[in-house]
């Protein structure tokens, strides 16, 4: 049986919406109301931000030759970076559950086809990053 999450509920959702607007509106503040996983969002949103340089350089690195980070969708450059910030700094969670938790979120803004195109993405950049994980 599959659960479906509003978008509010689901915390990654939030996570995407919440860098959506920080880094395609500079003047947008950002603030994390009451949610029963707060302190993940709060947590997954300012490290997306404060490493963003980081998390360029591995997209840069992992995506290959034939894909431009900068001509992606800005949607996708978004779920790649919050994606690539659990991949790099959250070694506990599987990356089973990040990819899984991310295809999940971006069916509430992409069609069938974009998803299958990110869970390749990810699939890719996990695979190169989490090396001994794989």
């Amino acid at each position: 049986m599959k659960v479906f999450y509003s978008p509010k509920n689901n915390p990654r959702v939030i996570i995407i919406q919440k860098l959506y607007g920080k880094f395609f509106n500079d003047d947008e503040k950002i603030d994390f109301p009451k949610h029963r996983f707060k302190k993940f969002i709060k947590d997954i949103v300012s490290g997306t931000i404060e490493r963003n340089e980081i998390i360029l350089e591995t997209l840069d690195d992992n995506l290959g030759k034939e894909i431009q980070f900068d001509n992606l969708d800005k949607l996708f450059q978004v779920i790649l970076k919050s994606a690539t910030y659990e991949l790099l700094y959250k070694p506990n969670v599987s990356i089973k559950i990040i990819i899984k938790e991310y295809l999940n979120a971006s069916n509430f803004f992409l069609n069938n086809s974009q998803t299958k195109y990110l869970n390749a993405l990810l699939d890719n950049i996990a695979k190169k990053i989490r090396i001994d994980n794989a």
